[in-house]
């Protein structure tokens, strides 16, 4: 960035940090003393600023090779280059978007003093406030001439060397540190940004309302998913954070909220792993009158819309350069056909337990808690997952794995749920629900039979929710979508690099 470019320093040892951070200390307690004559501090209130980084670069992007402007700003940065010669000092300071502007402090503009100040107190890391004329330098290098400058936030920790790429572990575990170094770090949160400003308009215009549903629930419910336990001490009692939000949005419909759906928290305390976090948003949605064929194709859109968000297009980029196409009418296979036509033998709802049994003894398959449909949907997976390219709608479940989802129309044993695979992973999932209460409570009476044999799992009796269902839920189709999930669609990115600040031991 700088007329003269710095030789790349090596990464620092625990050591040399600590012997930085001790220097660096010094020169905190140096500004906060003498603030008055170094313009308020180490950490000032506040700042004459007068425009931003990127506002400058925008508005002077047709200045010539070495020329002034004529015209004087105020501008704040991070540090992230410094290189300090004679007469002539260079900084690029860095605004929060990535944009970059250089500093050049002389001799001629700032006096003998300022000039000793600044090369004795100013770090790569530091936030430093300049004023001056915008120039470009001899090489053509957009720039501000300082005349002015203060420190607006003393960083007494080094950054890592920005010349290399930060290790995984260390965008995880300090993605404060990514984000200053790294433009992708910073891309994903505007992606993310624009994925969600998407899904809210897309459910906005074809009239969906938005809600907020409690994270601490007295049972829990609405997946089959191991919960996170904790106590309240107001109320004496034990209660669950959310693992889904399924059971409230179904209360909203009964109540006449007929379009709903929620972006919300969920909390799994289950595995972690390239496509699971113990902590994950999720989208639920609700229709009424619809089915899971109508919910697809909202869900269809939805995701279309958010790439275009992102893109430009269905067709994305991910981060490694491929190009994915989300674009077009997405296939819609039957699970029960699929899985027949992948292992040449027709299975249907039918099938009796031992030929499962010994299908996925062949497969290498263990399955705890076995019922027919786990069976059905690990042989699936097995067998056929792996072979699905585009996004793929797969139709049509066991009963006895989906205990909240309407019968099929046609069926028996089969219920009206899909799940949506992209990229080889599940991305969402959707029902025709299951509103008629006393099927929704024989369906609870089987998984509570199922959380007594030891099921960790199986869902709970939820009387109020089997209540609500009494007064009457209009026929509707249900779907629920991880955003994280989304974001790895769109990106190409693993979980940990789409959620701002996973979770990490």
């Amino acid at each position: 960035m700088a007329d003269e470019t710095p030789n790349q320093p090596t990464e620092p040892t625990a050591e040399e940090i600590s012997e930085q951070k001790a220097v660096r200390l010094q020169k905190r307690a140096r500004l906060i003393d003498e603030a008055s004559d170094l313009g308020g501090g180490a950490y000032p209130v506040r700042l004459p600023i007068t425009t931003t980084i990127p506002e400058v670069r925008d508005r002077f992007v047709g200045l010539g090779v070495d020329e002034a402007s004529g015209e004087t700003v105020g501008v704040a940065g991070r540090v992230v280059h410094l290189r300090n010669t004679g007469k002539l000092c260079f900084a690029a300071l860095q605004s929060g978007d990535g944009s970059r502007i250089q500093a050049m402090v002389s001799l001629a503009e700032v006096g003998e003093e300022s000039l000793a100040a600044w090369k004795e107190l100013v770090d790569l890391g530091d936030h430093l406030f300049v004023s001056g004329e915008v120039i470009t330098s001899r090489r053509g290098e957009l720039s501000i001439m300082v005349k002015e400058w203060r420190v607006a936030a003393k960083a007494v920790l080094p950054l890592p060397n920005l010349h290399n790429e930060l290790g995984e572990e260390t965008r995880v575990r300090s993605r404060y540190l990514d984000l200053i170094a790294r433009e992708q770090a910073r891309k994903n949160v505007i992606d993310r940004a624009k994925v969600n400003a998407s899904l809210r308009q897309t459910f906005t215009g074809l009239g969906f309302i938005e809600v907020e549903t409690p994270m601490l629930q007295v049972m829990h419910g609405g997946a089959s998913a191991r919960p996170f336990v904790t106590h309240s001490n107001a109320f004496d009692t034990e209660l669950y954070l959310r693992i889904a939000p399924e059971l409230y949005l179904k209360r909203a419909v009964v109540g006449g909220i007929e379009r709903v759906y929620e972006i919300n928290r969920n909390f799994r305390n289950e595995g972690a792993d390239s496509t699971h976090s113990p902590e994950f948003a999720m989208l639920e949605a609700y229709e009424a009158y619809g089915d899971y064929t109508t919910i697809a194709d909202l869900t269809q859109k939805l995701i279309q819309d958010a790439a275009a968000a992102v893109s430009g297009s269905h067709v994305v980029t991910w981060a490694d350069g491929t190009e994915y196409d989300l674009g077009g009418e997405w296939d819609r296979i039957s699970m029960y056909g699929s899985l027949s036509e992948a292992i040449g033998e027709e299975i249907t709802p039918e099938t009796p337990m031992s030929r499962l049994e010994e299908l996925a003894e062949a497969a290498g398959i263990e399955i705890d808690h076995p019922i027919p449909g786990k069976f059905v949907e690990e042989l699936w997976e097995h067998h056929v997952k792996g072979g699905l390219v585009r996004p793929t709608f797969v139709m049509d479940f066991p009963e006895d794995t989906s205990p909240l989802v309407r019968g099929h129309r046609s069926i028996p044993g089969v219920v009206e749920k899909w799940d949506l695979y992209v990229r080889g992973f599940e991305l969402a999932t959707g029902y025709s629900e299951l509103v008629d209460p006393v099927i929704q409570r024989e369906r609870f009476v089987a998984q509570a039979t199922l959380a007594a044999g030891g099921d960790p799992e199986a869902m709970q009796l939820d009387e109020e929710f089997l209540r609500a269902l009494e007064f009457g839920m209009p026929p509707s189709g249900g779907m629920g979508m991880g955003i994280d999930r989304l974001l790895m669609a769109i990106t190409g990115l693993g979980i940990r690099e789409t959620i701002l600040f996973p979770l990490v031991k």
